[in-house]
């Protein structure tokens, strides 16, 4: 059993078809078909039953499923160690990161350390903060940057705060807000909490929601369009001067404030690639995106917990 095999297995087990599996891996039919029963015969077992709509792995075939994820994460994880063997900033850094984050802070990051470390590729995936989570748990990236206040058993850095914000159109009277029209927008558990945990300290009456809308963007742009009140994320409006932004207060006076996380697991503490890559965050200005100041090398993490 070998790495094509690892490979042949865990697509037939995603795809529970030869013919598909086949062209995801460019190969033909008989030659999945030849090396499955290699494997049984190899095993002295059964692995998939052939039906109408496609195979059906037996308890030993998805035993042989499971071993071969295992074995394909323990290859990349050897390839990584030997390329840090040698000390040197190159290989593929997998980043899973928050879509907000992704669209406004890291096309530039990702610019600047290519050009620092022009060794280094990148693997990229957005998506919600808990699938950011997700995907560090499973091991699919090397790093994750989500957004919201989550305890999380891994390494973690914070990168940014920003200010949560009352943004209308023209001046507002905040006292007034459970009165005026508020457009609300789909976003991760984590933000519908902290503007529900404020409103609720802030308000005894419920909002008047008009609008809902599907996220951050389209809200952006109906506030601009005068149809009501927004409570956003300051991410979305630092270059922006055409709309009236009022800071969200909790009862003792301090800004509702969002954060911005890098998290890791704790094997990768000694990867020098994360190790770079964690130094030049602690180095960038996340506000104007820029670096602050000139990163020497790759020194240790120190985790914040």
């Amino acid at each position: 059993m070998d790495q094509i095999d690892w490979e042949m297995l865990t697509i037939l087990f995603e795809s529970k078809n030869i013919t598909k599996a086949s062209e995801m891996m460019r190969s033909s039919q008989p030659a999945i078909t030849y090396r499955l029963q290699r494997l049984e015969e190899e095993f002295g077992i059964k692995i998939v039953y052939r039906g109408r709509r496609g195979v059906v792995f037996t308890p030993q075939g998805e035993y042989l499923v499971n071993y071969a994820k295992r074995m394909k994460k323990e290859l990349k994880r050897a390839k990584e160690d030997v390329i840090n063997f040698e000390n040197n900033i190159q290989g593929v850094l997998r980043i899973s990161a928050s879509s907000i984050f992704s669209r406004y802070k890291l096309p530039p990051i990702l610019a600047k350390f290519s050009e620092r470390y022009p060794s280094v590729e990148f693997e990229v995936n957005t998506g919600w903060s808990a699938d950011v989570i997700d995907s560090i748990f499973k091991e699919q990236a090397h790093v994750g940057i989500l957004r919201g206040n989550y305890k999380v058993s891994h390494e973690k850095l914070l990168l940014m705060e920003e200010d949560l914000l009352i943004v209308c159109k023209e001046p507002i009277n905040v006292k007034e807000l459970h009165l005026m029209p508020r457009i609300y927008y789909n976003t991760d558990t984590s933000l519908k909490k902290m503007i529900d945990d404020w409103w609720t300290e802030s308000y005894v009456e419920p909002p008047n929601i008009t609008m809902r809308v599907d996220n951050m963007e389209t809200c952006k742009e109906m506030v601009l369009n005068g149809l009501g009140y927004a409570i956003l994320p300051n991410i979305l409006l630092e270059d922006d001067k055409k709309l009236f932004k009022t800071p969200c207060f909790t009862k003792d006076g301090k800004h509702v404030k969002r954060q911005t996380s890098l998290i890791y697991r704790k094997e990768y503490v000694n990867n020098v690639l994360i190790k770079a890559f964690c130094d030049f965050l602690k180095g960038w200005d996340f506000r104007n995106s820029k670096l602050l100041e000139k990163i020497e090398s790759a020194s240790p993490v120190s985790s914040t917990k």
